[in-house]
């Protein structure tokens, strides 16, 4: 049977564990990270290009980021969220405008854009695109995990279906105990990666947290209006922990989200993990990053975190690297992010 696929690109997201490469007015999405030197598309184009079998591509993003979203997807229908609320109400929103502006019994592909991703996503995500045609189910996709991370939740597979299994239930980001458990029970990574017909999805919206947002959207209201109902929400929590039916595909690809600094220790080769232009002298383990103005020269040193971008440079040891988070709240708080 054919049937109208659109992918939809969650591109609203700052990254703010990234900085000072990502920036308030440079967020994750719009860099080439990963693990090719050569190849200088940004994460989000290289996110659509992914996609490129997809009937039709929407971006879901913020007003401030709508234009470079346009020049760097200008085959993509932007979607502008009235205020940045987390996944829950941006996924609410596209459902709803994919049901108008498209086939209403399309099966949206949604994607977060600022993800790495390996050979043989196409295969896994047709995968899901079909069980969720075919089951009207809500589909995530789970990434069979490496290693035993904390900074990932969980899915617990249950009854396995073939080509896919029901959800037993969703795992909240574990301590480093729990996540060894995880692991051998056979858990997967939820990497923020679904499928699920428009009509599928606000019908399990309309139980939890994102109800107000889903009624106003149904009735036409402003979308502006709409999320001003609704506080910010992610889409697992709102909505797939929360639903009846909700299935697992298991990704057949490498995977990275590339959501702080030492992630790039594992996408790098190398004695040091270098981005950019930089000397290393009797140094390991460190994660080396600068743009084009700036050389960085690291001596002496071992797991680091050194980035130099613009007029800002940042070091911290790679195992605090989620503290990033602090220095970006402070710096938000006096307007220097």
């Amino acid at each position: 049977m054919t049937r109208t696929v659109v992918a939809v690109l969650l591109a609203g997201g700052t990254g703010t564990r990234l900085y000072p490469a990502s920036r308030s007015h440079r967020p994750k999405q719009f860099l080439a990270l990963g693990d090719d030197d050569d190849d200088d598309r940004s994460l989000l184009r290289r996110t659509a290009d992914r996609a490129s079998f997809a009937d039709d591509v929407v971006s879901v993003t913020r007003d401030e980021y709508a234009d470079r979203v346009s020049e760097t997807v200008p085959e993509a229908t932007v979607l502008t969220e009235p205020a940045g609320k987390d996944t829950g109400p941006a996924l609410a929103y596209a459902a709803s405008e994919v049901r108008e502006r498209f086939d209403e019994d399309a099966v949206m592909l949604c994607l977060p854009s600022d993800h790495v991703v390996g050979d043989g996503f196409r295969e896994t995500a047709e995968t899901a695109i079909d069980v969720a045609a075919r089951t009207d189910a809500l589909v995530t996709l789970g990434v069979e995990p490496d290693r035993p991370a904390t900074g990932y939740g969980y899915i617990e597979p249950g009854e396995d279906r073939g080509d896919h299994s029901e959800v037993a239930v969703f795992r909240e980001k574990p301590d480093a105990e729990t996540a060894e458990r995880l692991l051998e029970q056979g858990c997967l990574w939820n990497a923020g990666m679904f499928a699920w017909r428009p009509a599928a999805f606000l019908d399990a919206a309309r139980s939890g947290p994102l109800a107000p947002v889903v009624d106003a959207l149904d009735s036409g209201t402003d979308p502006a209006v709409a999320f001003d109902r609704v506080d910010p929400v992610s889409v697992d929590y709102a909505v797939l922990e929360r639903a009846g039916d909700v299935r697992v595909v298991p990704a057949a690809f490498d995977w990275d989200d590339v959501g702080a600094w030492d992630s790039l220790g594992r996408l790098l080769d190398g004695e040091n993990a270098v981005l950019g232009d930089a000397t290393t002298i009797d140094a390991s383990g460190n994660v080396v990053a600068s743009d084009d103005d700036n050389h960085v020269s690291v001596v002496g040193v071992d797991d680091l975190v050194v980035a130099a971008y613009d007029d800002r440079v940042l070091v911290v040891p790679k195992e605090d690297t989620q503290r990033v988070r602090e220095v970006v709240a402070e710096l938000a708080d006096d307007g220097l992010f």
